[in-house]
C-alpha cells in the first residue's frame, strides 16, 4: 500500500544520511510545476552540516538524493560535503 505524505508534514523533520549520521533538519521544500525539486536543510547545532559549514545556514539537497521519506528523511551519502576534522590532514 502507497503511504502518502503532506508536504505540511516534512518541515522540521529529521534528515539523516544513509550511514545514519545526523545531518540536519528540513526547514523547507522546493516545488517546480509539478514535482519536489529539492529540500533545503538547515544545519542545527549537533548537525553534521554544522560542522562542515561553519557559520552558512544549510544547503539545498536535490530530491534524486533522497531515499526514503516517513518519520525521518533519509539521504544519500553523495549529498554529504567532503569534510576533515580539524587536526587531521587529508591523506592523498
Amino acid at each position: 500500500m502507497l503511504k502518502l505524505k503532506r508536504i505540511s508534514e516534512t518541515y522540521d523533520m529529521k534528515v539523516f544520511t544513509d550511514s545514519g549520521e545526523y545531518f540536519g533538519d528540513v526547514e523547507e521544500s522546493i516545488i517546480t510545476q509539478t514535482k519536489v525539486f529539492g529540500w533545503r536543510v538547515r544545519a542545527t547545532k549537533n548537525s553534521f552540516l554544522n560542522k562542515v559549514l561553519g557559520s552558512a545556514k544549510g544547503v539545498i539537497v536535490p530530491h534524486q538524493l533522497v531515499k526514503s521519506i516517513g518519520d525521518i528523511i533519509i539521504i544519500s551519502k553523495s549529498a554529504v560535503p567532503s569534510y576533515t576534522p580539524e587536526g587531521e590532514e587529508a591523506q592523498q
